[in-house]
């Protein structure tokens, strides 16, 4: 053999190990991350409307990106304030603390909102709308190990309608978050900064709250073509004030005065927070720098309309036509400024949400009403009779026995008695399915399925007494319009599609997959830590690679 002959395949060898090393050596992430929550999105809204989607919007998110068909939320309740920190922790209210959008502190009995904090003051208006940060959330966010990642070089943004869809998705350590208060501006809060940026002051100063109500709301196509939809005049959708019909054309412009909070029950108030979106993309530079950014945006105006209008009126199907053509908007303005292919973006919801009860009932399927608050006062009825104590249940809230533990300390009662009295007077009621005493889950008579969300949503701390899960359809809700919070597949099944950079083209899971899972997909795809209270797995399915 001769010594060229011998030494080419040595000098390949070291090109190519050279090559590897370069490879090991410049790590591949995404410019930009950008989360998309649809509030209230139930997973069939991909395609109850697929045909009438743009080719920019959904359908480019299904054809182009990839699909996670079965993925559930595995916990209850099923609320706005779990889901969001559930997505974006890869965990649930057991460990990461937000037990509702509203819960009780267990030793002091004082109920508290999910964001509020009394330290931080409003930054950007003179309402108290800013009295908000993460503190209540228990562990990190993706968002947060990102900044950790990357030395806080990372840029974190949370945006939404909704102070808890901007907060706890973005985080502790977040650069901003950013929500709109009813005098027509976005606002934050000191623990994020002393005053708005020029940017988002500018913003606000193009008065576009009002430039959209002003257009009135009518349909996006002739009103003849929505098929997926109920008339337009059923007694199954809430009123707006001054209405006296729920119809199109829906005359905003004579109804928002000096309050333009009635954006967010409009279509409007999802195309007003992705212009926000693009704004911060734009004067953030996100997706410019060295290295990944976050953007997290919550769209919260389809959880408003449909809690008004129910999931078959004809304002829903239209808010989704709408919301279908804004975000092809925004992921050409995406491909504009970050680069077709530079950023990987995630779309999924929060919860769902059920049919009215009274449209179920119209249709010949069971549904049925049920009040918390009605119960409540017939238990405490039947304990003061046994205890002579008065007020011994706090609150029904989230479907839970909430105790009054000051009272039961106070009149030295017996828990586990009171407990007992509770879960037999509970038995009796026809609309309720399982009742679990939190305290002995492990003993409880459920399906392992619906045990496992139990679990999952019992924060020590934070949580009632006693979990009740009520019977399919069955919900505490208004003769109009809906609402959710159940484990049900109507409230949890949720979409999720990923896109762009690292994800794979045109493909689709059918096995399950959960809330939790979306985190620690996001990490994986990082190459960085999971958040600290994440049980979640890596959908690697949706990877190139």
């Amino acid at each position: 053999m001769s010594i060229k002959k011998f030494l080419l395949p040595l000098f390949l060898i070291g090109c190519l190990s050279v090559s590897a090393q370069k490879n090991l050596e410049q790590l591949s992430r995404p410019k930009l991350v950008v989360g998309i929550v649809v509030d209230q999105m139930r997973w069939d809204y991909l395609y109850r409307y697929y045909d009438r989607y743009q080719a920019g919007g959904f359908k480019r998110m299904l054809n182009e990106g990839f699909t996670c068909e079965n993925t559930f939320i595995n916990y209850v309740p099923t609320v706005t304030a779990i889901g969001h920190s559930s997505v974006y922790t890869g965990s649930v209210p057991a460990i990461h603390g937000i037990a509702g959008n509203d819960f009780i502190m267990n030793e002091s009995g004082k109920t508290i909102y999910c964001t509020e904090d009394s330290t931080v003051t409003t930054v950007g208006s003179k309402s108290k709308a800013g009295k908000m940060s993460p503190r209540n959330l228990l562990t990190s966010t993706i968002g947060d190990e990102l900044r950790l990642a990357t030395n806080f070089r990372s840029k974190v943004i949370g945006i939404a309608l909704k102070d808890r869809g901007a907060i706890l998705p973005a985080g502790h350590a977040a650069n901003a978050a950013y929500w709109f208060d009813g005098g027509g501006n976005w606002i934050t809060s000191t623990y994020y900064m002393n005053e708005l940026p020029a940017w988002v002051t500018a913003f606000n100063n193009q008065k576009l709250p009002e430039k959209y109500l002003k257009q009135d709301w009518n349909t996006l196509y002739d009103i003849k073509t929505y098929l997926q939809s109920t008339a337009d005049n059923t007694k199954y959708e809430g009123l707006f004030e001054g209405q006296t019909a729920p119809v199109f054309p829906i005359r905003t412009s004579q109804m928002f005065a000096k309050d333009y909070n009635i954006i967010r029950t409009t279509p409007y108030g999802n195309t007003l927070t992705l212009d926000l979106a693009k704004a911060a993309v734009e004067n953030e530079k996100l997706g410019q720098g060295p290295v990944t950014d976050l953007l997290a945006v919550s769209l919260s105006a389809t959880d408003y309309v449909g809690h008004k209008f129910g999931v078959n009126a004809i304002e829903t199907e239209d808010t989704y036509l709408r919301l279908d053509k804004d975000l092809a908007e925004f992921f050409k303005y995406l491909d504009a400024r970050v680069g077709k292919g530079n950023y990987t973006v995630f779309l999924t919801a929060d919860h769902g949400a059920a049919h009215n009860i009274d449209f179920s009932k119209d249709n010949k399927l069971n549904s049925a009403k049920w009040s918390g608050g009605t119960v409540m006062r017939e238990m405490n009825k039947k304990l003061e009779a046994q205890f002579k104590v008065k007020d011994i249940v706090l609150s029904m809230m989230n479907a839970q026995v909430h105790f009054n533990y000051s009272v039961i300390r106070e009149n030295n009662l017996n828990e586990e008695a009171i407990r007992k009295t509770c879960m037999a007077y509970l038995k009796t009621q026809n609309e309720i399915a399982f009742v679990v005493d939190l305290n002995d889950i492990a003993n409880a008579v459920v399906p392992k399925e619906i045990k496992e969300r139990i679990v999952n949503g019992n924060n020590a701390h934070r949580s009632g007494g006693i979990q009740l899960i009520l019977n399919p359809a069955v919900f505490s809700a208004g003769s109009s319009g809906t609402s959710h919070g159940a484990w049900n597949p109507y409230d949890s099944h949720i979409p999720l599609v990923w896109m762009g950079w690292g994800i794979k083209q045109g493909g689709q899971l059918n096995r399950p997959t959960q809330i939790t899972d979306i985190a620690v997909t996001v990490a994986a795809l990082l190459h960085i830590q999971m958040p600290n209270g994440a049980i979640g797995s890596p959908i690697y399915e949706a990877f190139t690679k």
